[in-house]
Order: structure tokens, then sequence, then C-alpha cells
């Protein structure tokens, strides 16, 4: 009978959350509408967690060294998994009671007050999505130029051509109506990273048995200084790695009623987390040691002699760049669901000329303006850095704990309570001091700015 009356309830839910969606902006009815199933969940946010910065983690336990490294990564996994699932809880709280949050903006509204979607966490959501969507867009270009140089040794195509057709290829798929209809694109996404991943763990292990595989070395390279800022950059890579910053958009996705969807979503994706981010980190580090880069591909060419087979290095090139069509895609619906609000009429039909014309006009606007920042930028992996530690730090890792004890007003007692209250002042901390580490990198590096730089 409790069963009955909670799949009543629960149906009671679903029914007023239909009959509100006449209320509702353009940005949830046309970008956010809520249709999938928790598998469809767990592919988004693969597509947004398990994404090519996965093949820096070798870099990044350059720095740190193999204890603290794996340290790291467990400790990244169980506490990202830990502040999505508050995050979900706290949603689904919200739903039951009538008032489903769609966005990241709309939880600090209602928890935090009026003026923090507003005036922080939307800002700052935007502008770190915004760079993710920029940073995948250079990225792929700079695959497509990889694969060009293994074709044409010589060749003397500028770094800049291949962002702008990789732009071209992104305005396209940025036309994809709503959130919900990247679930195919996102499907190929979640088999194009276990491939990746596995063509770069496999790779490490052969090159790393290779007569012409470099010296292993696993010391710590640098003065003292130099090892306090290479750990908290490389925390820095490793916290953004696993950063999401879309998680109440992508919950957003699942049809009503939405318990425990997004519990199961989370557990799909982390399942593929483990397998990927564990095997490229510890494969790829056990090979090149202190000597690994941020990409963990370009170790397997040394000094123009390939370390692996000659197809191998091909497809690791080629798997990323096409995921990264759908990370940054993924990372673009913010920014979607925001000018779906500007420019379209909610009480006109989504594909009626009046809101077609200017979602595809301002949609390609956005792409124009990434490729153009990537193309001039080519050094953004460093601004990025900065976005990572002052975005997705707090957006993942701070605001989720803070929502949570809120939300809920655990006893002060409760070891819930004293858990989050741990969370929120490390990764405040780390925020900080991650912040500080990228402004340094980017001093060190300014002599070799330059726009539309060959590189």
């Amino acid at each position: 009978m409790g069963t009955l009356d909670q799949n009543v309830g629960m149906k009671d839910v679903e029914e007023s959350y239909t009959d509100s969606t006449n209320k509702l902006d353009a940005g949830a009815l046309f970008v956010l509408k809520s249709k999938g199933s928790w598998v469809h969940c767990g592919y988004h946010l693969t597509t947004a967690i398990v994404a090519p910065a996965l093949l820096s983690l070798p870099f990044a336990f350059a720095s740190l060294g193999w204890a603290a490294g794996v340290v790291c990564l467990v400790l990244g996994a169980v506490v990202s998994f830990y502040s999505y699932n508050l995050i979900s809880l706290v949603l689904e709280h919200h739903a039951q009671i009538g008032r489903r949050q769609l966005r990241f903006r709309d939880m600090a509204n209602d928890i935090l007050g009026s003026g923090w979607g507003r005036y922080y966490v939307g800002p700052i959501q935007f502008v770190v999505c915004f760079g993710a969507v920029v940073g995948s867009i250079l990225l792929a270009g700079q695959s497509l130029k990889a694969i060009y140089l293994i074709a044409y040794p010589d060749g003397t195509i500028k770094l800049y051509v291949f962002i702008i057709i990789f732009g071209v290829f992104s305005l396209v798929i940025a036309q994809m109506p709503s959130f919900h209809s990247l679930r195919h694109v996102n499907l190929i996404s979640f088999v194009l990273c276990l491939t990746y991943s596995l063509c770069a763990t496999v790779g490490s292990i052969y090159a790393g048995h290779s007569d012409k595989a470099p010296p292993r070395d696993y010391s710590i390279l640098g003065s003292s200084t130099q090892h306090t800022f290479g750990v908290f950059n490389a925390i820095a890579i490793i916290a953004a790695t696993f950063g999401n910053g879309i998680v109440p958009e992508i919950q957003a996705t699942a049809s009503a009623p939405v318990t425990g969807k997004m519990f199961k979503g989370l557990g799909l994706c982390y399942a593929v987390v483990v397998v990927t981010f564990f095997s490229v980190a510890i494969s790829g580090y056990w090979a090149f040691g202190n000597q690994s880069e941020s990409s963990i591909i370009s170790n397997f060419v040394v000094d123009g002699d390939n370390l692996v087979p000659m197809w191998l290095i091909y497809l690791s090139n080629i798997f990323p760049l096409l995921q990264l069509s759908a990370v940054a895609t993924v990372y673009l619906q913010p920014a979607n669901d925001m000018l779906e609000c500007l420019s379209v009429d909610a009480t006109k039909g989504q594909f009626s000329a009046r809101n077609v014309i200017p979602r595809i006009l301002l949609r390609s606007a956005a792409i124009a303006t990434a490729t153009t920042v990537a193309a001039m930028l080519p050094f953004f992996g460093d601004i990025n850095a900065i976005l990572g530690a002052f975005g997705f730090l707090p957006l993942d890792f701070v605001l989720p704990s803070i929502f949570y004890n809120i939300t809920f007003k655990p006893s002060r007692h409760s070891l819930v309570f004293w858990i989050n209250t741990l969370l929120i002042f490390v990764f405040a901390t780390l925020t900080l001091l991650g912040s500080i580490s990228a402004v340094r990198q980017i001093v060190l590096d300014a002599k070799n700015y330059k726009l539309f730089a060959n590189v």
C-alpha cells in the first residue's frame, strides 16, 4: 500500500510538472526538454567528463609521482561522484516538492537567494562552458594538424586553417535542436572515449617495451618552488579532468519522475571513468615517467622516431578528434539555452520560421566566435587552466556541498555535515591556489604568445 501511495504521489508530481510546461521559458521548452532516460543521462555525463583531457593525466602524475598521483586520482573519482550525487539529490528533492530546477543558476537563485544565479553561478558556468567549447575546437585543430603532418611531414598549412575546418564542422552539429537530441551523438562519443583510451593504453605499453623508448625516470624535476606550483597545477588538472559544470542541465533532460535516474547515469559514467582514467594515467606514466607530455599521444613520436605502429598513431589522433565534436556541442548547451531565452518565442512552434532563423544565426555566431578565439589564441590551454581552477572547482566541488547543507540541513553532529564542510574548505582553498598557479604559468609562457601562432 505504501508503494502504491508513493507511485501515485510521484505521478502527481509528474503531472503537475507536465501541466506547468506552458509556463516554462523557451530555453527550458526547446533546449532542456525533459524526455530522456537514465541511460541518456549516462551518455551525456560520459561525454562531458570522459573527454580527451584525460590524455593529460600522465602529465599530472609527472608533478606528483606514483603515490600522490594515484591517491589524487582515486580521491578525484570518489569526491566528484559524491559531489555530483549531492547535486542530483538536491534536484530530486526540489522536483518532488513541485519546484523542479533545470539549470545551475536556478539552483543558486532558489537555494542561495536571488542574484546568486545571475551574478555569480550563471556567468561562471557560461565562461567555463564556452571556454570548453573554445578548447575543444583548438584541440581538434591541433589533432587535425598532427594527422596532416604524419601524412605530409613537410606540409605548410597553418594551424588556424585546421581550426577553421573543425569550426565549420562544429557549426553544423551545433544546430541539433535540443540537449536530448544529442543522445545518439553522445552514444557514439561514449564508444569513442573507450576506443582512444584503449589506443593510448596499448600504445603506452607498446612504447614502454620498445628499444627506442627513452629511459624511464619517475623523479620530480625542478626546484622546490617549481615542485610546489607543479603540485597545485597537477591537482587542478586532475580536478578539471573530472569537471563537469552542467550536471543540473543534464538531469533536466531526464523525463519526470527523475528520482534515481541520475544516480544510475552516474554509475554508468563512472564505470567508464574508472576504466579509462586509471588505465591511461598509469600506463602513460609507467612508460614515459617525468617526460610525459601534456597529451600522452605526443610521446608516441620521439625525435622523429615512431615508438608505436603508424596506424596506432593515426587512430590515437582520429578518435579524440571525432569525440571533440560531441564535447564541444555538449558544453555549448548553456549558451544555446541562454540564446534561446533571448531570441525565441516560446508561444510559437520550436521549428517555426520565427524560431528557426534566429536559432541558426545565433548558434552559428557562437561557434564562429569560439573558432576565432581558438585560432587567435592557440595558447588557450593556459587560459583554460584559470577557467578550470576558478570555474570547475567551485561549481563541481564547493557549491554541491553548500546546496546540500542548506537544503537538507544535516545535523552538525552528523558525518555528512562535516564531510561537506571539509570539501567546501579544501576546494575553496584549491580554487585560490590553482588560480594563482595558472596565472603564474601564463606569466612564464607570455614571451611565447603570438596571435594566430602556428604551434
